[in-house]
Formats: structure tokens, C-alpha cells, sequence
């Protein structure tokens, strides 16, 4: 599974910055992205979630937002 999204890229709007997420490594229950908001980039480990819709994991202040795995382009 990890070669299949490495690197695919999603972009989502904050309220305030555009946020670029790159897919580093997947494993189980844990998803590593690569975090570019306003001009710094960090790798983040987010615990990976999976409802009936497939895989993702929660964004922004008390995971206010769900990213999904099958949207990185």
C-alpha cells in the first residue's frame, strides 16, 4: 500500500491558508504526511481512521476535519 499513494499530494483550504499534505508512509493505523502550511513544511504522524467511506485521518483544531487517503491525487 505504501508505494501506491507515496507522495500524492492534497490540498485543502483552512479558513486561512491553503494546507499542501504529501502522503510519506502508510502503515496500519498510522499515516506520516508531509505538511506545507504558509511556507514551512513538517512530517506529521496522524492516526489513520477508517468509517464506511474507506481511510482517513483528522485535521485542524479537534480534528475538525477529515482528510481522506483515496482524495491525494
Amino acid at each position: 500500500m505504501n508505494n501506491k499513494f507515496y507522495l500524492k499530494e492534497f490540498q485543502f483550504f483552512d479558513g486561512e491558508d491553503t494546507v499542501i499534505f504529501n502522503i510519506v508512509a502508510i502503515q496500519s493505523r498510522k499515516i506520516s504526511v508531509a505538511v506545507t502550511k504558509s511556507g514551512k513544511i513538517t512530517v506529521t504522524d496522524y492516526e489513520l481512521l477508517t468509517d464506511e467511506n474507506g481511510m482517513y485521518f483528522e485535521y485542524g483544531v479537534a480534528g475538525s476535519a477529515r482528510i481522506r487517503v483515496d482524495e491525494f491525487e
